[in-house]
């Protein structure tokens, strides 16, 4: 078995600089073979989960590849992302990669970090992104280096795109979690069982996309009350948002998948507990990641400008990106040259020699598209 040797990688933010107390902003670990300098190597970053240690990192290293799991300023600090922001952070791992003498850079796009390094390569190309509401783009992502290769493994189709799929409709009151819901839009108060009806999952849908817009409503004006007082921006809190019909129907989008079943376990439990994506945000957050209409954190207005040969691999048991999601992935990316693969596996690939063998699959595939280990 290869050896594989960790560093430790921080560097100031192009927008904010070094912390005060001494800590820079953007931060990973590079894994490399002992010895070895790749000429090939990956980059995976999320929204807001810590990407430094990622699970295909030493893998990918023992087979003759650099992995550098990179963190923007956001991780753990997802109620303030701004999009234009975390590209112009992900763009110094980049950098990065290139002065150490990495030949061909790999952008994998993981989880959540599919929309995210998605729009990272489609502003390398040109930007099209809006800025937050009431701030400018940074000058920034007006110079992203660009990539060689696109990878994505478990990849939700965008943040807004997700967060609508997982919204509860049932929800009348987004500020009392007390108050009374809509009883035929409860996916757990026992009204409604699976497996659902398909005039039920068209109504259910349209439920949570009026949510979506809703919530995107009251920011808008949230934020005009705000600024009326000079107030820029507040702190929200949004509930219930573990309701997927397909965590609980097995029927619908089939695939190997448990149910009921999400990411935290009992979708039930979750639903009413305090954890879940987009618990909390600021006005313009919300917007700038989560709203259907102001967002561009969706992935098809990226997707289509990606023309990088291009893999995705889609786990077969996968709680939370279902198979219909992963064709809808594929179909939108602009590459003529993309291949997808089903493999064994949850979301995170968990099973015994899963993520050996999600590591083959990559490390060939990238192999046969001109960027061997060395």
């Amino acid at each position: 078995m290869t050896d594989v040797t960790r560093t430790f990688v921080g560097l100031p933010s192009p927008i904010v600089g070094r912390a005060g107390a001494g800590g820079y902003p953007c931060q990973g670990i590079y894994h490399a073979p002992t010895g070895v300098q790749p000429t090939t190597a990956f980059i995976a970053t999320h929204y807001n989960v810590d990407f430094s240690e990622h699970y295909l990192a030493d893998h990918l290293a023992e087979r003759g590849y650099g992995f550098l799991g990179w963190n923007t300023r956001f991780r753990g600090a997802e109620p303030y992302f701004l999009l234009d922001h975390a590209l112009a952070e992900i763009a110094v791992g980049v950098r990065w990669l290139r002065e150490q003498g990495v030949e061909r850079v790999v952008l994998l796009g993981n989880s959540g970090g599919g929309s995210l390094m998605s729009a990272y390569h489609s502003q390398s190309r040109s930007v099209t992104i809006r800025p937050a509401i009431g701030r400018p783009l940074v000058p920034q992502i007006e110079d992203l280096p660009a990539a060689d290769l696109f990878v994505f493994v478990a990849a939700h189709p965008g943040r807004p795109e997700i967060l609508t799929d997982w919204l509860d409709p049932s929800v009348i009151d987004e500020h009392d979690p007390l108050a009374p819901r809509d009883e035929n839009l409860d996916l757990f108060n026992g009204t409604v069982q699976p497996p659902y009806s398909d005039e039920f999952v068209a109504r259910y849908r349209a439920g949570q996309r009026a949510r979506n817009e809703r919530l995107t409503t009251w920011c808008l004006e949230r934020l005009d009350e705000l600024r009326s007082e000079g107030i820029g921006d507040q702190l929200f809190v949004m509930r219930r948002t573990w309701a997927d019909p397909r965590f609980v129907d097995p029927t619908i989008d089939p695939s190997a998948r448990p149910t009921p079943h999400c990411y935290l376990g009992d979708p039930a439990k979750a639903n009413a507990g305090v954890f879940g994506i987009g618990t909390v945000s600021t006005l313009r957050t919300w917007l700038n990641m989560w709203s259907l209409t102001e967002s561009d954190c969706r992935g098809a207005q990226h997707l289509e400008r990606l023309e990088l040969p291009t893999l995705l691999v889609q786990p077969d048991a996968d709680s939370g990106v279902f198979p219909l999601q992963a064709e809808e992935i594929l179909g939108s990316i602009g590459a003529v040259d993309k291949q997808m693969v089903t493999l064994p596996g949850d979301h995170y690939f968990q099973g015994e020699g899963q993520r050996s063998a999600l590591a083959d699959v990559v490390a060939e595939w990238t192999a046969a598209h001109g960027a061997g280990p060395a």
